[in-house]
């Protein structure tokens, strides 16, 4: 999805991976968890951290910072998981995605967002919906259900991780 296809005004969970800001549609976001114990799954993707028992399902907890060829996310007391739903190719999986911090929901009006920069063939920006400005910094907009590949999706799955 471009920018060009964002006509409205949306609402955004903004979330901090190291000192940058990312946000996400609130419509795909479920619910905010504390840190909580995370299960390691043996021969999952490095990114993915284990999973959750969220009300008696077992949730894959995704390490974004990781996923985005950062450093580890390290546990401080403002670390949480957002808890998302990913659709690709109909289906929707449920997935913990974990931050630095949760920071807040801000309203994002089409012409506050300019589209995602092109940085050559060679890196996929595919699942930057845009960059948004908001009080005068840059919010990553992502594409939740373009962040992960089918090959992606489909580890985490057979990882032993259903809905």
């Amino acid at each position: 999805m471009s920018v060009s296809t964002i006509t409205e005004t949306v609402q955004y969970l903004t979330f901090k991976l190291a000192d940058e800001v990312f946000a996400l549609d609130v419509a795909k976001v479920r619910e905010i968890l504390e840190y909580t114990t995370i299960t390691k799954v043996p021969q999952t993707p490095e990114f993915m951290r284990g999973v959750i028992n969220l009300r008696g399902s077992v949730v894959p907890v995704i390490d974004m910072r990781l996923k985005f060829g950062m450093s580890a996310t390290q546990q401080t007391i403002n670390t949480c998981i957002i808890v998302v739903e990913v659709t690709l190719d109909g289906d929707t999986t449920i997935l913990g995605a974990l931050a630095d911090s949760v920071q807040e929901v801000v309203e994002m009006e089409p012409e506050q967002i300019e589209p995602a920069p092109h940085i050559g063939t060679r890196l996929n920006t595919e699942f930057i919906k845009g960059m948004g400005k908001h009080e005068e910094h840059f919010v990553m907009i992502l594409d939740i259900d373009r962040v992960f590949s089918e090959q992606e999706m489909a580890a985490l799955q057979t990882g032993g991780v259903q809905e």
